[in-house]
């Protein structure tokens, strides 16, 4: 090989090189997206399903709360994103809140993606004037959050079902369940946060790099309430709120969330 044509194919190299090192010096924006499903099924509001008891389920809402993000690398380590910046609501009836971004995160290899279902203690206790946006009482948190019990409702399921008893109300049967409970400020309930935990496929990472970052594709299964390690009834227990109960349907709804697959730039 030539002396020039060394010099050229060395350049070449050390532009490349370049090239990668400043893309990995950046930051891009990370977008998870909720795909809510009914089993294999997208879930369509009015479309009739069937949970684990072999009952008929029609749901008309379903909002649940995820914060805390946490994105983690091969090694072990991890990216928090910003507390104030971790806090979403998503409504199966508005597709762009199931639309979440991550803002500026560090460019690298991330292989693990950790959330809360859930609004945490620290923040769900923390001053009104902190919690804006999604988390205001009166505005973005309206129906999402009990004024009686002062707390986030996390997971928010309503439906009609022929199994369910008639609500004299309005006249049909219907099934309700808001799970809340973050164990207690003044006195100790139950907790119900829970963690989720979920791996990018075969070791292939989520690349974040300066030019842009990666796509998160989610299927949040809303069935997952009524099944596993307890089967839900709506016969047996149409209604769950704040009491005990509430810890079943919790513990049920902790693995409804996966991932599908990422979209990397």
């Amino acid at each position: 090989m030539g002396l020039l044509a060394l010099l050229v194919l060395t350049t070449f190299f050390v532009a490349c090189k370049d090239d990668e090192d400043d893309e990995l010096s950046g930051f891009a924006d990370v977008e998870i997206e909720f795909d809510n499903r009914a089993g294999d099924a997208s879930l369509v509001f009015g479309t009739e399903y069937t949970n684990a008891a072999g009952e008929k389920l029609t749901f008309s809402t379903f909002n649940y709360f995820v914060s805390n993000f946490v994105l983690v690398k091969a090694d072990g380590s991890e990216y928090v994103v910003p507390k104030d910046s971790s806090y979403f609501l998503c409504k199966h009836d508005d597709p762009d809140s199931r639309e979440v971004v991550l803002k500026n995160v560090p460019a690298g290899d991330y292989t693990g993606l950790k959330f809360m279902i859930g609004v945490d203690s620290t923040k769900s206790v923390s001053p009104i004037t902190e919690r804006t946006g999604v988390l205001d009482p009166a505005t973005g948190a309206s129906g999402m959050y009990w004024s009686w019990n002062a707390g986030y409702i996390f997971v928010k399921i309503e439906g009609t079902s022929p199994q369910a008893p008639l609500d004299p109300g309005t006249g049909e049967n219907t099934f309700q369940y808001h799970t809340g409970l973050f164990g207690g400020y003044d006195s100790p309930t139950l907790n119900n946060l829970k963690t989720v935990s979920l791996e990018t496929h075969q070791g292939e990472p989520a690349k974040v790099r300066r030019s842009g970052g990666p796509h998160f594709h989610l299927y949040v299964d809303v069935l997952e309430m009524f099944t596993a390690p307890t089967n839900v009834s709506v016969a047996t227990n149409p209604t769950s709120h704040a009491g005990p109960y509430s810890k079943t349907v919790a513990d049920n709804y902790a693995d409804m969330i996966t991932l599908d697959h990422v979209h990397n730039p």
